[in-house]
């Protein structure tokens, strides 16, 4: 089984994707003879020409309005939004168009288009690359919202959301674009979409993360460890669909959440976590829900460690809820 880094085996799973169906078409700035600026759809071009690789002008807006229209008549458009960041000046098509497709139509047409994004901070690119917009597309009915932590995961749930009937922004986190590496199988293979993980077994709190924050739940459940605490880490994998199930299962367990993400604390994807934990895990919980996240400012370019929720401060929210 090869060893892959996430660029590797998302341009694997786009590759595959591509040979299986031909109606399968990457667009995007520079995706084409550039092979993207992370490099996520290097030599694609080459096998499958100008007509499924295509280079796109700087308009996110017409990227996405594009894609619209090749799904709405039968192909399966994956644009590339350069930067999560850039993905603002195609809101309009997303929440107000792509999103509304299949109820609009009372379920005639679908429009099966994924939108893949790199997101987050980590790499210094200041405050318009590295922002984490994943709670106004959770918000939106009618989206799918994917971020996978591991290059088996990318692989996996890449195919999958290609293969779905609906939208899906799929969010890669490029801080461990390269950094994060593991076995990912050979050939097709489909990671379901809406199942979390659990991939540290625990006992006295529940660590929630997903993407980039994955790897740092990961550290902090080790150091904690090292203290002789005994955390669980659920790697969520799909924001929208969620895995309540093996969200409420976790926590009935072992009585305490720590929720963990980049993007800013309020209103960010744990405010709903919290919430949801509360209805569901009342008469379990131990401790007060404790969530570790970016704070409420524009993302800040020299104080970018201090800014992302690493593993120091997730191991602090520990001690807390666990001595609570």
């Amino acid at each position: 089984m090869p060893t892959m880094n996430i660029i590797q085996a998302v341009n694997d799973a786009l590759r595959i994707a591509m040979r299986k169906d031909p109606d399968v078409v990457v667009m995007g700035e520079d995706v084409g003879k550039f092979g993207g600026v992370f490099r996520a759809t290097q030599g694609l071009y080459d096998e499958f020409g100008a007509d499924r690789v295509i280079d796109t002008p700087l308009a996110e807006g017409g990227i996405v309005g594009t894609a619209v229209g090749m799904a709405l008549y039968g192909l399966k458009p994956v644009p590339e939004i350069q930067f999560a960041d850039f993905i603002f000046p195609a809101f309009d098509q997303l929440v107000n168009e792509v999103a509304k497709y299949r109820y609009r139509s009372g379920g005639q047409y679908a429009c099966p288009l994924v939108i893949r994004a790199p997101y987050g901070g980590g790499i210094k690119g200041g405050h318009y690359h590295s922002q984490s917009p994943e709670a106004h597309f959770v918000h939106t009915a009618g989206l799918k919202v994917v971020v996978p932590s591991n290059p088996f995961d990318a692989k996996g749930l890449l195919l999958s959301a290609i293969r779905d009937p609906d939208p899906v922004l799929f969010f890669e986190p490029k801080r461990v674009y390269r950094a994060a590496k593991g076995d990912v199988p050979e050939g097709d293979y489909a990671e379901p979409l809406g199942k979390a993980r659990v991939t540290r077994a625990g006992t006295q709190a529940t660590i929630v993360a997903w993407g980039a924050m994955w790897h740092e739940a990961d550290q902090a459940a080790r150091e904690a460890a090292a203290e002789g605490y005994d955390c669980e880490v659920l790697d969520l994998r799909s924001l929208q669909p969620l895995d309540v199930d093996a969200l409420v299962a976790s926590v009935s367990k072992t009585g305490r959440a720590i929720v963990v993400h980049e993007a800013p604390r309020t209103c960010g994807f744990g405010a709903e976590l919290t919430a949801l934990i509360q209805e569901r895990c009342f008469l379990h919980l131990e401790a007060p829900i404790k969530r570790v996240t970016g704070f409420d400012t524009p993302f800040p370019y020299t104080l970018e460690n201090e800014y992302l929720p690493r593993a120091p401060r997730i191991l602090q929210a520990i001690r807390e809820v666990v001595s609570y």
